[in-house]
């Protein structure tokens, strides 16, 4: 084939694009392959969307007769404190299930890199076993730890920092903390499973020159294996960011939203909202303003992470 490209100055032709176009049959073919998938998608996907969407301009309780009221339930949701204090609190726990456990992977990723391939693989397994946990588990177990006569104000206890102990999932001081906490226990071992691999995938004579040029570990991480894990740290930003704003079932499980709607969040209040207060309006349109939010968040990640052309 390679023969037929030959030009008759001796080298070799670019092979022109097909114009051909899909015969009727083939061309019905290939859309009823793709029918079904399409249809399941717009379905369950893109119709509930505009349904939502239509339902966030209503006044209803899903029982009687609905009435349009356009654009009131989003500025409740900015107004009224509950409604604005669960994104705020959403916000906060992207500190705790991004910002951190992103730091934390990177730290580890470093360290594990840096020892050698020796027990690699079971530091592996025992950073990501909180992936492998459901979540309700999860909650349970810390709600425990975290108990007044639990093993946490135990420790603080037995070491000397009693003062420190305290109730901390009934505090409404330490109650969102506590909770980001478990998230970003949850979220470092995904985030070093990420780097690790990504790391691996670096040449190792790009580590060789730079310390030939003098640089220490530290500077070795810096200026190789970060730029090098740029898709990585994207796609850990994006998951655990997608994971802080719609967080549900842990909180459900831990605190349940208090104490005093200490650690309610948009997605809990969404439930109760639609099927505890019959407030379906003010609760489609709490979930457009968190799909929108969780779009601004994913968007500025990723323009933020692009690689430079």
């Amino acid at each position: 084939m390679a023969l037929l490209n030959l030009r008759a100055d001796g080298r070799t032709a670019k092979p022109r694009p097909s114009t051909r176009s899909l015969s009727p049959r083939r061309h019905f073919g290939a859309i009823a392959f793709v029918a079904p998938a399409l249809l399941i998608y717009l379905a369950f996907s893109i119709w509930p969307a505009f349904n939502t969407l239509y339902y966030s301009m209503l006044d209803w309780d899903g029982l009687n007769a609905a009435e349009w009221v356009g654009f009131e339930n989003y500025a409740k949701v900015f107004t009224e404190p509950e409604l604005f204090n669960s994104i705020l609190h959403s916000l906060v726990l992207v500190f705790f299930f991004a910002v951190l456990p992103i730091g934390l992977g990177l730290l580890l990723a470093g360290l594990l890199m840096g020892s050698g391939t020796r027990g690699l693989s079971a530091f592996r397994v025992i950073y990501f076993l909180p992936q492998v946990i459901p979540l309700v588990a999860v909650g349970i177990a810390w709600r425990w730890l975290y108990a007044e006569n639990g093993p946490l104000n135990e420790f603080l206890e037995t070491i000397g920092l009693g003062a420190l102990a305290a109730p901390w999932l009934a505090g409404t001081d330490t109650a969102l903390i506590a909770l980001g906490l478990v998230g970003t226990w949850g979220m470092s071992g995904l985030c070093m499973m990420l780097f690790v691999s990504g790391a691996q995938k670096i040449d190792s004579s790009l580590y060789e020159a730079a310390a030939m040029d003098g640089a220490g570990p530290i500077r070795r991480f810096v200026s190789v294996t970060l730029p090098g894990l740029r898709g990585e740290i994207s796609i850990a930003a994006v998951i655990t960011t997608i994971a802080a704003l719609s967080s549900f079932d842990l909180v459900y499980v831990t605190t349940s939203g208090g104490p005093e709607s200490a650690t309610t969040v948009p997605g809990l209040l969404v439930y109760r909202l639609a099927f505890t207060y019959e407030r379906i309006g003010h609760a489609a349109a709490l979930a457009i303003v968190l799909t929108v939010l969780i779009l601004i968040f994913v968007s500025v990640i990723r323009r933020l992470t692009k690689e430079k052309a």
